[in-house]
């Protein structure tokens, strides 16, 4: 493959230009191609990146063959028919998250991804940041010991889309999203967990969900406001590991401690960043220069610009400069987790 990926992207909303934006500041990225069904915002926005082509139609898009990767920026229950439709056209795909709408969808693409040998990934931007660097560090120096629980957490105090005042109404629309603070939020604090425990077997999910706290009257009647705000879950892995969940748009509280990893040798709180671990009668909590750690990976390791931020890893992943993060293999595991936890609140105690 050349040196400069050539990339479309398909879908030019509010996440589209967020990428468009990511990818014009990665040296290896060529955007050639825009697709979205309103013509004339699509048009707009290719010529801020003087993108030459652009289409209402992503068919067209695909079908050109001078595209080696698109990346799928549409609502999350257009993401397997559209994902799937690249791929056998023989593109790299890299999609927004959550990975799908369900997680049948999201297996779908797994599935169509190994049928065509092609690369897929899944925006899961945390997996970037220092704190997740350092506990994978200390993680695989086996400073933790045995990890037998987690801790996923996520808060907003009032963060709902469109009720709360920001973001348009098809984000608390179940027809569109699929889902709450669930799919918007807790895709992330789950993968997150999921990374960092190797992704291990899921054997059984229990959860609830909520939507409790008051909406302002009339942007609830514009709004359709029909997913969660509030979801809690326990998860049970192969071999006896757990994890439990907590992920709130909007609850009276204030803000929950970070995620964390409760290990036999030391543990580790990811916001703020902790090390904890005991050496005889003495506890030890550890902070981290985050930043000089940081500065390291990129001045005395290879490639630590291709672990900045999701859009310049998948380029340098397609370069052959560095392996792809599975960020689609805990995307389809956080798809299980979330949905089983939607399905035990649906069928109730003991299912």
């Amino acid at each position: 493959m050349s040196n400069k990926i050539r990339i479309g992207v398909i879908g030019t909303g509010q996440i589209g230009k967020h990428h468009l934006d990511n990818y014009s500041k990665v040296s290896g990225a060529e955007l050639v191609a825009v697709a979205d069904i309103n013509g004339a915002e699509a048009a707009r926005v290719a010529a801020l990146h003087a993108i030459p082509h652009v289409y209402t139609d992503f068919r067209q898009l695909l079908a050109r063959d001078d595209i080696d990767a698109v990346d799928v920026c549409l609502h999350n229950n257009l993401h397997m028919p559209v994902t799937v439709a690249a791929l056998e056209a023989g593109k790299h795909v890299y999609c927004e998250k959550p990975m799908a709408g369900a997680y049948r969808d999201a297996l779908t693409m797994w599935e169509t991804a190994q049928a065509t040998g092609k690369m897929l990934s899944i925006q899961l931007v945390t997996l970037f940041h220092n704190n997740m660097k350092a506990a994978r560090a200390l993680i695989d120096a086996g400073q933790l010991g045995r990890i037998y629980h987690a801790r996923s957490t996520g808060y907003r105090r009032r963060g709902r889309p469109f009720v709360d005042g920001y973001g348009s109404a098809t984000f608390v629309q179940k027809e569109q999203s699929s889902g709450g603070a669930m799919y918007d939020m807790g895709v992330y604090h789950i993968a997150t967990m999921l990374y960092l425990l190797d992704n291990p077997e899921v054997v059984r999910i229990s959860g609830q969900v909520y939507q409790e706290t008051a909406v302002d009257p009339e942007r609830f009647a514009r709004s359709g406001y029909n997913v969660e705000e509030l979801g809690l879950g326990l998860v049970r892995f192969a071999g006896g590991l757990t994890m439990d969940i907590i992920e709130a748009w909007a609850v009276h509280m204030n803000p929950f401690e970070g995620s964390s990893l409760f290990g036999s040798e030391g543990g580790i709180r990811l916001e703020p960043f902790g090390f904890y671990r005991s050496l005889g009668d003495l506890d030890l909590d550890t902070t981290v220069n985050l930043n000089g750690y940081d500065w390291r990976l990129h001045t005395v390791r290879e490639n630590g610009d291709a672990y900045d931020e999701p859009q310049a890893h998948w380029v340098a992943a397609l370069q052959g400069r560095v392996p792809l993060l599975p960020t689609a293999e805990l995307a389809l595991n956080t798809m299980l987790i979330s949905e089983g936890i939607y399905l035990s609140a649906q069928l109730g105690p003991g299912r």
